[in-house]
């Protein structure tokens, strides 16, 4: 699929990847990648061990399509538990260091299969 980009007046292709049976994981176009919600492999885990678990799932996803974590320019965090947003914050900060990027942390009620947190990200390409 393609897209215009109506300031340049040119058509970007749409790229879908890492095909799961309900989304792909990455949609790349123009210089943007988009990773859809991901959630822990073992959701018995902290909400720090989850969102540990996460961050590297989607540093995997990124690596598949030639970026790593320094890409990731925004975030949604979608949590059961904002009590426990402490825990996520440290392994956040600990996993981004000084390339934090713009992140929004929302409450809900549940996210199904005990998971504790969901995080959809966007990258960017140089």
């Amino acid at each position: 699929m393609t897209i215009l980009n109506q300031q340049k007046g040119t058509i970007m292709a749409i790229k879908r990847s890492i095909r799961t049976p309900i989304q792909n994981r990455i949609v790349e176009v123009g210089n943007l990648v988009f990773v859809g919600g991901v959630i822990a492999d073992d959701t018995t885990q902290s909400m720090g061990a989850q969102t540990r678990n996460i961050l590297t799932k989607i540093e995997g996803y990124l690596g598949e399509v030639g970026l790593d974590r320094k890409a990731i320019v925004a975030a949604q965090n979608f949590v059961t538990d904002l009590a426990q947003r402490k825990e996520m914050d440290a392994v956040w900060t600990s996993f981004f260091g000084d390339d934090m990027p713009t992140r929004a942390t929302v409450g809900v009620a549940d996210l199904g299969g005990g998971a504790m947190i969901e995080i959809v990200v966007t990258a960017a390409r140089a």
